[in-house]
């Protein structure tokens, strides 16, 4: 499942726990990510999901459910 996929690589990379994380956290405000640390999400989901995602459409993605709908819509 994308969502648990997505959770773990947050958890991981954060170093926060998987229960505060649902589809509606916002990556900065709610999980305290900063902009580099967007970059490097970006770049783990890319490697885990044999995906590109562009930098137009990483400024859209606030909350993980937007990071799921994307890599769902482009898997």
């Amino acid at each position: 499942m994308v969502f648990e996929k997505v959770k773990t690589i947050l958890c991981d990379q954060l170093d926060i726990e998987e229960d505060t994380v649902t589809m509606e956290s916002n990556i900065i405000d709610d999980l305290g990510a900063d902009s580099l640390d967007v970059v490097d999400l970006v770049m783990s989901l890319e490697e885990e999901f044999d995906i590109e995602i562009p930098d137009e459409e990483v400024e859209n993605i606030k909350a993980v459910g937007d990071i799921v709908k994307y890599i769902e819509a482009n898997i």
